[in-house]
Protein backbone atom coordinates (compact mmCIF):
# COMPACT_ATOMS: atom_id res chain seq x y z
CA UNK A 1 0.00 0.00 0.00
CA UNK A 2 1.63 3.10 -0.61
CA UNK A 3 1.50 6.09 0.81
CA UNK A 4 -1.19 8.22 -0.41
CA UNK A 5 -3.51 4.89 0.16
CA UNK A 6 -2.48 5.30 4.06
CA UNK A 7 -3.70 8.31 4.50
CA UNK A 8 -6.87 7.93 2.48
CA UNK A 9 -7.39 4.89 5.17
CA UNK A 10 -7.03 6.97 8.33
CA UNK A 11 -9.11 9.54 6.94
CA UNK A 12 -11.67 7.30 6.75
CA UNK A 13 -11.08 5.72 9.96
CA UNK A 14 -11.17 8.77 11.80
CA UNK A 15 -14.53 10.43 10.13
CA UNK A 16 -16.21 7.17 11.24
CA UNK A 17 -14.77 7.21 14.64
CA UNK A 18 -15.74 10.68 15.44
CA UNK A 19 -19.40 10.08 13.93
CA UNK A 20 -19.69 7.22 16.32
CA UNK A 21 -18.65 9.49 19.31
CA UNK A 22 -21.22 11.77 18.89
CA UNK A 23 -24.24 11.90 20.70
CA UNK A 24 -27.61 13.47 19.38
CA UNK A 25 -28.54 16.09 21.83
CA UNK A 26 -32.32 15.81 22.65
CA UNK A 27 -34.47 18.69 24.03
CA UNK A 28 -37.18 19.71 26.36
CA UNK A 29 -39.53 21.80 25.52
CA UNK A 30 -42.23 24.28 27.33
CA UNK A 31 -44.63 26.75 26.38
CA UNK A 32 -45.30 29.78 28.45
CA UNK A 33 -47.92 32.31 26.53
CA UNK A 34 -50.31 35.26 27.25
CA UNK A 35 -54.05 35.76 26.17
CA UNK A 36 -56.51 38.84 26.54
CA UNK A 37 -59.66 36.19 26.64
CA UNK A 38 -61.85 39.54 25.97
CA UNK A 39 -64.08 40.29 28.45
CA UNK A 40 -64.67 36.89 29.99
CA UNK A 41 -67.87 36.96 32.45
CA UNK A 42 -70.05 34.44 33.92
CA UNK A 43 -73.77 35.11 33.80
CA UNK A 44 -74.33 36.56 36.78
CA UNK A 45 -75.23 40.69 37.53
CA UNK A 46 -72.90 41.54 40.17
CA UNK A 47 -73.97 45.09 41.85
CA UNK A 48 -70.19 45.89 42.81
CA UNK A 49 -68.82 46.44 39.21
CA UNK A 50 -69.98 47.66 35.80
CA UNK A 51 -70.80 44.43 34.40
CA UNK A 52 -74.12 44.88 32.89
CA UNK A 53 -72.83 44.68 29.19
CA UNK A 54 -70.86 42.02 29.45
CA UNK A 55 -72.96 39.41 31.46
CA UNK A 56 -73.37 35.96 29.02
CA UNK A 57 -76.49 34.23 28.53
CA UNK A 58 -75.93 30.64 30.28
CA UNK A 59 -75.61 29.38 26.26
CA UNK A 60 -73.51 32.21 25.13
CA UNK A 61 -71.16 31.60 28.34
CA UNK A 62 -70.68 27.81 27.76
CA UNK A 63 -69.91 28.79 23.57
CA UNK A 64 -67.00 31.45 24.94
CA UNK A 65 -65.95 28.94 27.10
CA UNK A 66 -64.99 26.26 24.56
CA UNK A 67 -64.33 28.51 22.16
CA UNK A 68 -61.44 29.48 24.38
CA UNK A 69 -60.76 25.96 25.47
CA UNK A 70 -59.75 25.38 22.16
CA UNK A 71 -57.30 28.05 21.64
CA UNK A 72 -55.60 27.09 24.97
CA UNK A 73 -55.45 23.67 24.06
CA UNK A 74 -54.07 24.01 20.53
CA UNK A 75 -51.67 27.30 22.19
CA UNK A 76 -47.87 26.50 21.51
CA UNK A 77 -47.89 23.35 20.07
CA UNK A 78 -46.16 22.10 17.09
CA UNK A 79 -43.67 19.25 16.05
CA UNK A 80 -41.32 20.04 18.71
CA UNK A 81 -44.04 20.72 21.60
CA UNK A 82 -47.45 18.74 22.00
CA UNK A 83 -48.22 19.64 25.16
CA UNK A 84 -50.40 23.51 25.78
CA UNK A 85 -48.75 26.47 28.05
CA UNK A 86 -47.60 24.66 31.35
CA UNK A 87 -47.62 28.60 31.97
CA UNK A 88 -50.81 31.06 30.73
CA UNK A 89 -51.40 34.82 31.98
CA UNK A 90 -54.93 36.07 31.34
CA UNK A 91 -56.01 39.57 30.76
CA UNK A 92 -60.18 40.19 30.78
CA UNK A 93 -61.67 38.20 33.69
CA UNK A 94 -64.40 39.08 35.72
CA UNK A 95 -63.14 37.22 39.04
CA UNK A 96 -62.08 33.79 39.96
CA UNK A 97 -64.90 31.36 39.08
CA UNK A 98 -64.86 32.06 35.07
CA UNK A 99 -61.36 30.70 35.47
CA UNK A 100 -62.23 27.81 37.64
CA UNK A 101 -64.85 27.13 34.81
CA UNK A 102 -62.73 27.47 31.92
CA UNK A 103 -60.10 25.25 33.87
CA UNK A 104 -63.18 22.32 33.74
CA UNK A 105 -63.65 22.07 30.23
CA UNK A 106 -62.35 18.57 28.91
CA UNK A 107 -59.40 19.90 27.21
CA UNK A 108 -57.88 21.59 30.10
CA UNK A 109 -59.24 19.35 32.61
CA UNK A 110 -57.04 16.29 31.23
CA UNK A 111 -54.01 19.00 31.48
CA UNK A 112 -54.75 19.58 35.38
CA UNK A 113 -54.54 23.24 35.41
CA UNK A 114 -55.05 25.52 38.72
CA UNK A 115 -55.47 29.16 39.01
CA UNK A 116 -53.62 32.42 40.29
CA UNK A 117 -55.96 35.26 40.70
CA UNK A 118 -56.35 38.75 42.35
CA UNK A 119 -59.65 40.65 42.24
CA UNK A 120 -58.40 43.76 40.86
CA UNK A 121 -59.79 47.30 41.87
CA UNK A 122 -60.77 48.23 38.16
CA UNK A 123 -64.59 48.96 38.27
CA UNK A 124 -65.65 47.21 35.22
CA UNK A 125 -64.68 44.38 37.40
CA UNK A 126 -61.78 43.07 34.88
CA UNK A 127 -58.80 41.31 36.53
CA UNK A 128 -55.52 39.77 35.46
CA UNK A 129 -54.45 35.78 36.61
CA UNK A 130 -52.56 32.65 35.51
CA UNK A 131 -53.51 29.24 34.55
CA UNK A 132 -50.58 26.74 35.29
CA UNK A 133 -50.46 23.13 34.78
CA UNK A 134 -50.14 20.98 38.36
CA UNK A 135 -47.75 18.65 36.92
CA UNK A 136 -45.09 21.47 35.88
CA UNK A 137 -45.15 24.22 37.97
CA UNK A 138 -45.52 24.51 41.78
CA UNK A 139 -45.91 27.69 43.26
CA UNK A 140 -44.20 28.90 46.23
CA UNK A 141 -45.64 32.84 46.25
CA UNK A 142 -47.66 35.22 44.88
CA UNK A 143 -48.56 38.78 45.05
CA UNK A 144 -50.50 41.21 43.71
CA UNK A 145 -49.21 44.43 43.22
CA UNK A 146 -51.83 47.90 43.02
CA UNK A 147 -51.02 50.40 40.24
CA UNK A 148 -52.29 53.98 41.62
CA UNK A 149 -52.56 56.91 38.77
CA UNK A 150 -54.56 59.93 38.57
CA UNK A 151 -55.74 61.72 36.39
CA UNK A 152 -53.30 64.36 36.38
CA UNK A 153 -50.87 62.36 34.81
CA UNK A 154 -52.48 62.39 31.87
CA UNK A 155 -53.14 66.05 31.73
CA UNK A 156 -57.03 66.24 31.38
CA UNK A 157 -59.32 69.16 31.62
CA UNK A 158 -61.16 69.26 35.14
CA UNK A 159 -64.39 68.08 34.99
CA UNK A 160 -67.61 67.34 37.61
CA UNK A 161 -65.45 66.92 40.93
CA UNK A 162 -69.14 64.92 41.52
CA UNK A 163 -69.02 62.87 38.61
CA UNK A 164 -67.74 59.46 38.07
CA UNK A 165 -66.47 59.00 34.68
CA UNK A 166 -65.75 55.70 33.24
CA UNK A 167 -63.01 55.72 30.15
CA UNK A 168 -63.17 52.36 28.59
CA UNK A 169 -61.36 50.02 31.11
CA UNK A 170 -60.52 53.33 32.67
CA UNK A 171 -62.41 54.65 35.55
CA UNK A 172 -62.07 57.92 37.21
CA UNK A 173 -63.04 59.13 40.52
CA UNK A 174 -62.89 62.97 39.96
CA UNK A 175 -63.65 62.91 43.94
CA UNK A 176 -59.70 61.47 44.02
CA UNK A 177 -58.47 61.82 40.82
CA UNK A 178 -57.58 58.36 41.05
CA UNK A 179 -57.97 56.50 37.73
CA UNK A 180 -58.77 52.53 39.13
CA UNK A 181 -57.01 49.79 37.24
CA UNK A 182 -55.77 46.70 36.92
CA UNK A 183 -53.19 45.31 39.47
CA UNK A 184 -50.06 43.33 38.65
CA UNK A 185 -49.82 39.98 39.73
CA UNK A 186 -46.17 38.12 40.56
CA UNK A 187 -46.13 34.85 40.79
CA UNK A 188 -42.98 32.43 41.82
CA UNK A 189 -42.30 29.13 42.11
CA UNK A 190 -40.75 26.39 40.57
CA UNK A 191 -41.12 25.19 36.91
CA UNK A 192 -39.94 21.61 36.71
CA UNK A 193 -37.85 22.22 39.64
CA UNK A 194 -36.45 25.33 38.46
CA UNK A 195 -37.22 28.81 40.42
CA UNK A 196 -39.19 31.65 37.59
CA UNK A 197 -40.96 34.70 38.37
CA UNK A 198 -44.15 35.74 36.12
CA UNK A 199 -45.39 39.21 35.48
CA UNK A 200 -49.14 39.09 34.34
CA UNK A 201 -50.27 42.72 32.97
CA UNK A 202 -53.04 45.32 31.72
CA UNK A 203 -51.95 48.36 31.27
CA UNK A 204 -54.27 51.50 31.04
CA UNK A 205 -56.44 51.47 27.86
CA UNK A 206 -55.79 54.28 25.44
CA UNK A 207 -58.92 56.03 25.77
CA UNK A 208 -58.76 60.02 25.06
CA UNK A 209 -55.56 59.13 22.73
CA UNK A 210 -52.47 57.31 22.82
CA UNK A 211 -50.18 60.29 23.66
CA UNK A 212 -52.35 61.73 26.49
CA UNK A 213 -52.78 58.31 27.86
CA UNK A 214 -49.26 57.59 28.05
CA UNK A 215 -48.21 58.52 31.42
CA UNK A 216 -50.74 55.81 32.56
CA UNK A 217 -48.83 53.42 30.56
CA UNK A 218 -45.20 55.08 31.57
CA UNK A 219 -46.73 54.74 35.36
CA UNK A 220 -47.42 50.95 34.88
CA UNK A 221 -44.34 50.59 33.55
CA UNK A 222 -42.34 51.84 36.43
CA UNK A 223 -44.46 49.80 38.64
CA UNK A 224 -43.07 46.62 36.74
CA UNK A 225 -39.59 47.56 36.69
CA UNK A 226 -40.23 48.26 40.25
CA UNK A 227 -40.90 44.69 41.04
CA UNK A 228 -38.34 43.33 38.35
CA UNK A 229 -35.47 45.27 40.31
CA UNK A 230 -36.76 43.98 43.78
CA UNK A 231 -36.08 40.32 42.30
CA UNK A 232 -32.88 40.70 41.17
CA UNK A 233 -31.08 42.08 44.12
CA UNK A 234 -32.39 39.01 45.86
CA UNK A 235 -30.79 37.12 42.68
CA UNK A 236 -29.01 38.72 39.81
CA UNK A 237 -29.80 35.89 37.83
CA UNK A 238 -33.33 35.40 38.52
CA UNK A 239 -35.52 34.51 35.57
CA UNK A 240 -38.38 36.59 34.89
CA UNK A 241 -41.03 36.56 32.71
CA UNK A 242 -43.41 40.00 32.87
CA UNK A 243 -45.96 39.48 29.92
CA UNK A 244 -49.38 41.23 29.31
CA UNK A 245 -51.90 43.21 27.31
CA UNK A 246 -49.59 46.32 27.59
CA UNK A 247 -51.83 48.99 25.52
CA UNK A 248 -48.50 49.53 23.81
CA UNK A 249 -46.57 48.15 21.30
CA UNK A 250 -42.32 47.17 21.91
CA UNK A 251 -41.54 50.58 20.10
CA UNK A 252 -43.48 52.52 22.68
CA UNK A 253 -41.64 54.94 25.56
CA UNK A 254 -43.04 52.66 28.47
CA UNK A 255 -41.58 49.32 26.99
CA UNK A 256 -38.07 50.65 25.31
CA UNK A 257 -37.77 53.58 27.69
CA UNK A 258 -39.38 52.81 30.91
CA UNK A 259 -38.80 48.93 31.05
CA UNK A 260 -35.81 49.52 28.83
CA UNK A 261 -36.86 46.52 27.06
CA UNK A 262 -34.50 45.22 24.22
CA UNK A 263 -34.96 44.41 21.12
CA UNK A 264 -31.82 42.60 19.87
CA UNK A 265 -30.21 39.72 22.35
CA UNK A 266 -26.93 40.79 21.83
CA UNK A 267 -27.81 44.53 23.37
CA UNK A 268 -29.37 42.76 26.68
CA UNK A 269 -26.87 43.49 28.86
CA UNK A 270 -26.77 41.85 32.70
CA UNK A 271 -29.73 42.25 34.96
CA UNK A 272 -31.10 43.41 30.87
CA UNK A 273 -34.57 42.63 29.72
CA UNK A 274 -35.20 41.29 26.09
CA UNK A 275 -38.56 41.61 24.20
CA UNK A 276 -39.22 38.77 21.68
CA UNK A 277 -41.95 41.14 20.00
CA UNK A 278 -40.09 43.70 18.51
CA UNK A 279 -38.43 41.28 15.76
CA UNK A 280 -41.98 39.36 14.81
CA UNK A 281 -43.25 42.89 14.81
CA UNK A 282 -40.64 44.22 12.24
CA UNK A 283 -41.93 40.76 10.53
CA UNK A 284 -45.29 42.35 10.44
CA UNK A 285 -46.90 39.88 12.80
CA UNK A 286 -49.12 41.36 15.71
CA UNK A 287 -51.75 40.88 18.04
CA UNK A 288 -54.34 43.00 17.30
CA UNK A 289 -55.52 45.08 14.34
CA UNK A 290 -57.20 48.49 14.47
CA UNK A 291 -57.78 50.62 11.56
CA UNK A 292 -56.44 47.89 8.81
CA UNK A 293 -53.14 48.35 11.60
CA UNK A 294 -51.10 45.90 13.15
CA UNK A 295 -49.83 46.21 16.49
CA UNK A 296 -48.50 44.24 19.43
CA UNK A 297 -49.82 44.95 22.24
CA UNK A 298 -49.56 41.50 23.84
CA UNK A 299 -46.04 40.67 24.65
CA UNK A 300 -43.82 38.41 27.15
CA UNK A 301 -40.29 40.40 27.73
CA UNK A 302 -38.09 37.89 29.89
CA UNK A 303 -34.92 38.75 32.07
CA UNK A 304 -31.22 38.69 30.68
CA UNK A 305 -30.51 34.88 32.34
CA UNK A 306 -32.96 33.08 29.83
CA UNK A 307 -30.96 34.36 27.17
CA UNK A 308 -27.72 32.32 28.05
CA UNK A 309 -26.53 29.73 26.07
CA UNK A 310 -26.00 27.10 28.64
CA UNK A 311 -29.35 24.37 27.71
CA UNK A 312 -27.93 22.88 31.38
CA UNK A 313 -31.69 24.79 32.45
CA UNK A 314 -34.02 26.27 31.03
CA UNK A 315 -33.65 28.70 28.21
CA UNK A 316 -35.38 30.99 26.02
CA UNK A 317 -35.81 29.59 22.43
CA UNK A 318 -37.98 31.37 19.61
CA UNK A 319 -41.49 32.96 20.21
CA UNK A 320 -44.76 33.66 17.97
CA UNK A 321 -48.33 34.92 17.91
CA UNK A 322 -51.14 31.74 17.46
CA UNK A 323 -53.48 32.90 14.97
CA UNK A 324 -55.46 29.86 13.71
CA UNK A 325 -57.63 30.25 10.72
CA UNK A 326 -60.67 29.34 13.06
CA UNK A 327 -59.65 32.58 15.24
CA UNK A 328 -59.58 34.99 12.26
CA UNK A 329 -62.83 36.93 10.82
CA UNK A 330 -63.35 35.02 7.32
CA UNK A 331 -65.74 37.56 5.75
CA UNK A 332 -66.79 41.80 5.82
CA UNK A 333 -65.39 45.19 6.70
CA UNK A 334 -63.08 43.30 9.90
CA UNK A 335 -61.70 40.49 7.49
CA UNK A 336 -58.47 39.11 8.97
CA UNK A 337 -59.17 40.11 12.28
CA UNK A 338 -59.39 37.90 15.22
CA UNK A 339 -62.57 36.80 15.76
CA UNK A 340 -64.33 38.78 18.31
CA UNK A 341 -67.18 38.77 20.60
CA UNK A 342 -69.65 40.59 18.58
CA UNK A 343 -73.61 40.85 17.92
CA UNK A 344 -74.29 37.23 16.61
CA UNK A 345 -72.72 35.70 20.17
CA UNK A 346 -69.08 35.61 21.68
CA UNK A 347 -65.85 34.97 19.22
CA UNK A 348 -62.81 33.87 20.61
CA UNK A 349 -60.96 37.39 21.42
CA UNK A 350 -59.92 40.89 19.68
CA UNK A 351 -56.18 39.19 20.61
CA UNK A 352 -54.09 36.56 19.33
CA UNK A 353 -52.44 35.09 22.05
CA UNK A 354 -48.32 35.66 22.32
CA UNK A 355 -45.84 32.52 23.37
CA UNK A 356 -42.45 31.69 23.61
CA UNK A 357 -40.93 28.26 23.63
CA UNK A 358 -38.51 27.44 26.39
CA UNK A 359 -36.03 24.42 25.80
CA UNK A 360 -33.44 22.49 27.98
CA UNK A 361 -31.69 19.46 27.36
CA UNK A 362 -32.77 16.24 28.34
CA UNK A 363 -30.58 14.23 30.67
CA UNK A 364 -29.47 10.87 29.65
Amino acid sequence: MNIKSIYSALAILLCVSTSFSQEKKTYLVNTIAFYNLENLFDTINDPNINDEDFIYTPENYKDKLQKLERVIAQLGTSAEQKNSPVILGVAEIENRQVLEDLCKQPLLAAKGYSVIHFDSPDRRGIDTGFLYQKGHFQPTSYKNYALIVTEDETDKKAKDKEKIEDTDDNVVDIKTKRIYTRDQILMTGLLDGEEMHFIVNHWPSRRGGEKRSSPLREAAAALNKKIIDSLQVINPNAKIFTMGDLNDGPFNKSVKQVLGAKGDEKEVQPLGLYNPAEKLMNKGIGTLAFRDSWDFFDQIIISEPLLRKDYSSWRYWKAGVYNAPFMIQQTGQYKGYALRNGALGPGYSDHFPSYIYLIKEAKK
